[in-house]
């Protein structure tokens, strides 16, 4: 394989000239005339950079690459690899931006690009992915705003953006990922109101939008979410009251409102919570005490600054 010098930097690997590439270590070729399909070396120590001539490897359907010290840009001639389908660069040196020939990848499954160095803004093009069940390029240094285009990725199951510098609202768009089951764009600097469309997810699990700007109203919509188990909303700038609504969430374990500047009373109705675990209210502006129901779904580390109702008689 051409470049594999480039890529392994200062690693051991046992890649030698002389024995069919069939050999090499983490390198899977197969077909008639044989071709390489795979190449996977995680946790490797290399420490080179991304040779471009991997765009040539054009029956490469997974590169795994991830848990090494890989350091220069992703090379944009990946986005010739018509039968790429597994893409996984996570805990790596990377930076530059994203290339938007990624968004070329038509069969494309799954994309993870966490804990590098990436910068700029997510290509609109990855919206094209149309395959795409998981996107993850959590904890890099993009910016800029969220493509709406990503709400085209019907077939999306986990979207995970968090610990960037996003900024700019959420795009409603996004409420027309209907298979998505785990959504964090936590740890962002993002604005604007929580879209009511997200209401619109049935199979959520996992909703989390903690530390950013989001401000207005929780929107009453996120009752509708019957399959959440965990949502988080603190430490943002949200305001007005509890929708009731939220007693409607009976799958849901954990609800992290705290850090924000919601006011009125604690709705009754979250205390009809079935399988709730763990509720934090902290530093709002909230009136009024809590349900009495709650007292005895929660322990007492998970009930914290929360003032009980008396419990009434029949």
């Amino acid at each position: 394989m051409e470049g594999k010098d480039r890529l392994r930097g200062t690693a051991t690997l046992d890649w030698d000239y002389g024995k069919p590439i069939a050999t090499w270590e983490g390198v899977t070729v197969s077909g008639t005339p044989q071709r390489v399909t795979d190449v996977h070396l995680p946790s490797r120590g290399l420490t080179g950079t991304m040779p471009s001539s991997l765009g040539s490897l054009s029956a490469l359907v997974s590169l795994g690459l991830f848990g090494n010290e890989l350091s220069g840009s992703i090379p944009p001639e990946l986005g010739n690899l018509s039968n790429l389908e597994w893409v996984n660069l996570n805990v790596n040196e990377l930076r530059g931006s994203i290339p938007p020939e990624l968004g070329n990848l038509s069969n494309l499954q799954l994309l993870v690009l966490d804990l590098n160095e990436l910068s700029g803004s997510i290509p609109a093009e990855l919206g094209n992915l149309l395959n795409l069940t998981a996107l993850h390029i959590q904890f890099n240094e993009l910016s800029e705003g969220i493509p709406a285009e990503l709400g085209s990725l019907s077939n999306l199951r986990t979207l995970l953006l968090s610990g960037n510098e996003l900024s700019g609202s959420i795009p409603p768009k996004l409420g027309n990922l209907s298979n998505l089951r785990d959504f964090s764009l936590a740890g962002n600097e993002l604005s604007g109101s929580v879209p009511p469309e997200l209401g619109n997810l049935p199979n959520l699990q996992n909703l989390s939008l903690q530390l950013n700007e989001l401000s207005g109203n929780i929107p009453p919509e996120l009752g509708n979410l019957s399959n959440l188990l965990t949502l988080y909303l603190h430490n943002n700038e949200l305001s007005g009251s509890i929708p009731p609504e939220l007693g409607d969430l009976s799958e849901l374990r954990r609800l992290d409102l705290s850090e924000n500047g919601l006011s009125g009373s604690i709705p009754p109705e979250l205390g009809m919570l079935p399988n709730l675990e763990r509720l934090d209210l902290d530093n709002n502006e909230l009136s009024g005490c809590a349900p009495a129901a709650l007292r005895s779904a929660l322990a007492d580390s998970d009930a914290a600054g929360l003032s009980f109702c008396a419990e009434t008689t029949p």
